[in-house]
C-alpha cells in the first residue's frame, strides 16, 4: 500500500457536530475489554511512567512549598502544586489517552509512545488545566454541572493531538458534539467507576493486616485491567464520534504525531 495513502476510520466530526452517531454502552464495554485482554501492558507501563513522574515532581514542588503539612494547610501551595504536576504529567498522560484511541482503529503501540506526543506539550498541558478548572468550578455550582463537564469535556485531549486542534477549539467541539450522546457515554463511564469501587470494597472491609494485604493485592490485579479498559473506552468512543483520519503506515512503522491527518 502507497505510504502515502489516507484511511478514514469510524465516525467523522461533520457528523459528530449534527449528532449523527450512536453509543451503545453495553458494546463499547465489550470491545473495551476485549482489547484491554491484549493490550493492556502497555497503558499500564506507560501508566508506570507517568506515575513515577507525577510522584517525583510532587516531592520536588512540595518540598520547595513547604512540606506536605504546609501545602495541606495552604489552599495556594496545595492549587500551585496541582496546577504544577497538571502541567508537568499531562503531555506523557496524553500519550497513553491515544494509546487507546489507536488500539480502537486496530495500531499496536509501545509504552515509549508516552513521548511520542510531547511537542504538542504545552496545547496538551494548557488543554488539561482549561478543562480542570472548568469541571471544579461546575462541582462548585451544584455537582451537576461538573458531572456534565466531566463527560462532556473527556475526549478534549485526543482532538488536540489527533485533529490537531487549540486548546479552546477541541473544549468547544467536545461540548457540542457529545452532548447528544450524554447519557449513553455518561453510562459508560459510570460503569468504569463502579467496578473501580467494587474493587476497592475488600480494603473497606479488611479488619486485619493480612486482609489488607490480600485486599490490596486484589484492588492493584484489578486495576491492571480497569485502568487500561478505561483508556480503550474512551478510544472506541472517539472512534464512533470522531472518527480518525491515518496515514497508512508500513507495519515496522514507529507511531507517532505524523501517523494522524489533521
Amino acid at each position: 500500500m502507497d505510504k502515502d495513502s489516507i484511511i478514514q476510520v469510524g465516525g467523522d466530526v461533520e457528523k459528530a457536530l449534527k449528532g449523527q452517531y450512536v453509543i451503545n454502552p453495553k458494546q463499547v464495554l465489550q470491545e473495551a475489554w476485549q482489547k484491554t485482554t491484549t493490550t493492556r501492558w502497555s497503558i499500564n507501563i506507560g501508566l508506570l511512567f507517568v506515575l513515577l513522574i507525577g510522584m517525583a515532581c510532587s516531592l520536588l514542588v512540595g518540598e520547595y512549598l513547604g512540606g506536605v503539612e504546609n501545602i495541606m494547610e495552604n489552599p495556594e501551595a496545595s492549587l500551585i502544586l496541582n496546577i504544577v504536576v497538571t502541567l508537568v504529567i499531562w503531555p506523557f498522560l496524553a500519550g497513553v489517552e491515544m494509546m487507546g484511541v489507536l488500539h480502537a482503529v486496530g495500531v499496536k503501540t509501545q509504552p515509549k509512545l508516552v513521548f511520542a506526543f510531547l511537542k504538542r506539550g504545552s496545547w496538551v498541558a494548557l488543554c488539561a488545566v482549561m478543562t480542570s478548572v472548568l469541571i471544579s468550578l461546575g462541582l462548585q455550582l451544584l455537582i451537576i454541572p461538573g458531572i456534565f463537564l466531566a463527560v462532556a469535556l473527556s475526549l478534549t485531549i485526543p482532538l488536540v493531538l489527533e485533529k490537531r486542534l487549540t486548546p479552546g477549539k477541541a473544549i468547544i467541539l467536545s461540548l457540542k458534539a457529545l452532548r447528544f450522546q450524554w447519557f449513553n457515554i455518561f453510562a459508560v463511564y459510570l460503569f468504569m467507576v463502579m467496578a473501580l469501587a467494587a474493587s476497592l470494597l475488600p480494603m473497606v472491609i479488611a479488619q486485619t493486616e493480612i486482609m489488607m494485604f490480600i485486599a490490596s493485592v486484589i484492588f492493584i490485579f484489578s486495576l491492571s485491567y480497569l485502568a487500561p479498559c478505561y483508556y480503550n473506552a474512551k478510544g472506541i468512543l472517539y472512534r464512533e464520534i470522531f472518527g480518525m483520519k491515518l496515514h497508512a503506515v508500513a507495519a515496522d512503522a514507529q507511531v507517532g504525531d505524523d501517523t494522524f491527518v489533521a
